[in-house]
């Protein structure tokens, strides 16, 4: 029998879950098949309406060597796994004979722990071992969540968080799972046989394609000790959020409180000198962080320097003795040692790391409201480590909506590690970058509309007159606004500010939970939703509810953030421009997801307004303004009045 082409894998696939098929998904798949025939990488961008799943699903499951999939967002990854790849593997089975397995896989803690839930928790010495169900009032909502999981855990085959619904706090979710460094191991655990993680791992050995997330990816590439089963094709969607991923799983911290823990769950199980040690270390470490301002640490100063170095010795002290000393109080001792373990074994690393030094790491304290100061560690860039651990030995391909930046794949591809696309070389990975468009029609659905007239913002202080503005496109728009806003500060100031001026219902982000917030937005198109950082990527409403997004300002890193001015310094120093490669590159990612959150579909109509006068008057204003959709773009604020009001009556005379 003929082996199917590609063209007719992709028709079965799109006609089995109901789609329409593109010239840009066909595009995609060939470059997909092509990469991975070739055992090269690809970096693709899909523009919104692609059906971009399915443009790399069905080339790697023709290929039929075992392809992992990662994805940033839970959603993402449930439509891969819930809806996505069972529709595929059933509509691609005639035609290749066989039907693919696929597993979802997700670090430790994203499991039930039935040792935990059958065993309780291994309290800090205050508390002493304690019943977690017996301790939790069941009146108290923690005490009914413990309850509810507790069923939950006999009726589930997954034991995956995300499949409890309604779900539970992060509180009620510690008592019943465990990080991987807290596991006792399969062997040695009563209920290893039945352990979800563990079932999760075993699947995903077994399956052809399996879906995890950038943080297990970034925790194989780090850790050295393989997570992931062995793989031919890594596909990384939404690879826009990968470094940031990835140097979040990098990045140590070390607080007084999380220091007091180990400290507590250390001391019955270790001789009094290396727990007094430790408590000694412990309470110097803390004077010194009562004094810690927030901001970078060009150098440690010899104060937190001698703090770190004592911490350091005594963890080491302490985790040698952990094997040896046994105190017959203590109610199942080997997962109390565990945790204890954990918890002095994460404590040396990060005091170790801070104290060695490294000219690749930048240290800063941080300050939080209600945890008090922290000391951070993280590396000032994770492009060698992906060039090392991700282009070796396999076929990789990046995709996302947002890839090419000012007009290209290399700020993107510089952050991953990759030299500009064309570069020969032996050490060199070779990659090429594909824009398979969009399939809606951006000069015609959208407008780009900067407020050239407004003042330059400023870093701290009201904006009377961006406020004044964003109430009069609101009111032209009839509502339907999504407002991004560059901090929280700013999005409550002008949802109080709209609030007080008219009657439409203003929606903010904290003030219910995001799912809840969108639901409510979606549903009534005289809604306003105003938030940051999660809204400017996390929000899909199609329709006539969101037919305005609103950016208050362009989202440049703050000025002070540590690891980001530490990266832009450090690309000034090497010869090139800091603002450009960073702050630039920062602003243009997040610009271009927020205008994606205006066209979600074919029929949709509507403006991305900018109230920052930077986008038309300043020189990076191009490099911007290329990164986003290609949106008329006008600067006339009377034109864009009368342009939201058309579209708003004519979402309202629309049946």
């Amino acid at each position: 029998m003929t082996k199917p082409s590609l063209p007719e894998l992709l028709h079965a696939a799109v006609a089995a879950v109901g789609g329409t098929e593109r010239p840009g998904q066909a595009a995609m798949a060939g470059a997909v098949a092509e990469a991975v025939d070739d055992n090269a990488h690809l970096l693709v961008q899909a523009g919104t309406g692609t059906g971009k799943s399915l443009g790399y699903l069905v080339p790697a499951l023709a290929h039929g060597e075992r392809v992992v999939v990662a994805t940033a967002t839970l959603a993402l990854q449930r439509q891969l796994v819930e809806r996505d790849l069972p529709r595929t593997v059933e509509a691609l089975h005639p035609l290749l004979r066989r039907r693919p397995q696929f597993a979802m896989l997700k670090g430790r803690s994203n499991y039930l722990c039935l040792h935990r839930l059958h065993e309780g928790v291994p309290q800090d010495e205050e508390d002493g071992l304690f019943d977690q169900f017996e301790a939790a009032a069941p009146s108290s909502k923690l005490g009914q969540d413990l309850l509810r999981m507790r069923d939950w855990a006999d009726d589930t085959e997954t034991g995956d968080r995300d499949d409890l619904t309604p779900g539970v706090s992060d509180r009620a979710w510690a008592q019943v799972s465990v990080s991987s460094r807290e596991c006792l191991g399969a062997t040695k655990c009563a209920y290893g046989a039945e352990c979800f993680a563990e079932t999760a791992r075993e699947r995903a050995k077994l399956a052809d394609v399996v879906v995890t997330n950038h943080a297990l990816l970034a925790i194989d590439a780090i850790e050295g000790a393989p997570v992931l089963p062995q793989h031919e094709v890594l596909i990384v969607d939404e690879a826009h959020e990968l470094v940031s991923r990835v140097t979040g799983v990098a990045t140590g911290e070390l607080t007084p409180g999380q220091v007091n823990r180990a400290v507590r769950r250390a001391a019955k199980l270790v001789n009094e000198k290396a727990a007094d040690a430790l408590q000694t270390a412990s309470e110097g470490f803390e004077r010194v962080m009562e004094l810690a301002l927030p901001g970078r640490l060009e150098e440690v100063p010899e104060d937190l320097g001698y703090a770190l170095m004592a911490l350091r010795d005594a963890a080491r002290t302490v985790i040698s003795a952990l094997g040896s000393t046994r105190d017959k109080s203590v109610q199942d001792e080997d997962a109390v040692r565990k945790q204890a373990m954990a918890s002095v074994e994460s404590i040396h690393s990060v005091a170790e790391r801070i104290t060695q030094g490294s000219e690749y790491d930048v240290v800063w304290y941080e300050r939080h409201d209600r945890f008090g100061a922290s000391v951070r560690v993280a590396p000032l860039s994770v492009s060698g480590l992906l060039r090392e651990k991700l282009f070796t030995e396999r076929s990789v391909v990046l995709t996302s909506a947002t890839l090419k930046l000012g007009g290209d794949f290399n700020g993107v591809g510089a952050s991953l590690g990759l030299a500009p696309e064309g570069t020969a070389g032996d050490d060199v990975p070779q990659w090429k970058g594909l824009d398979v468009g969009s399939p809606f029609d951006y000069p015609k659905q959208g407008i780009l509309y900067v407020a050239r007239h407004l003042a330059t913002p400023g870093r701290e202080g009201s904006r009377t007159d961006m406020l004044d503005e964003l109430a009069e496109l609101v009111e032209a728009a009839g509502g339907r606004t999504l407002g991004l806003f560059s901090s929280m500060r700013a999005a409550q100031a002008a949802a109080e500010e709209l609030r007080g001026r008219q009657d439409r219902p203003i929606l903010l982000q904290g003030e219910e939970t995001l799912g809840e917030l969108i639901k409510n937005f979606a549903a009534d198109p005289e809604t306003c939703l105003f938030g940051t950082l999660s809204l400017w990527q996390g929000v899909d409403v199609p329709g006539p509810s969101c037919q305005l997004v609103v950016m208050d300002r362009i989202p440049f890193p703050r000025p002070d953030d540590p690891l980001m001015s530490a990266r832009q310094k450090a690309v000034e120093e090497a010869g090139g421009n800091g603002f450009m490669a960073v702050a630039a590159t920062h602003a243009a990612l997040l610009m271009a997801q927020g205008a994606g959150r205006l066209v979600r579909a074919t029929g949709d109509k509507g403006v991305v307004a900018v109230l920052d006068p930077r986008l038309a008057n300043a020189r990076y204003g191009s490099y911007l303004r290329a990164s986003l959709p290609d949106f008329w773009y006008t600067t006339d604020r009377n034109q864009v009045r009368r342009s939201l009001a058309a579209i708003d009556a004519a979402a309202k005379a629309a049946p």
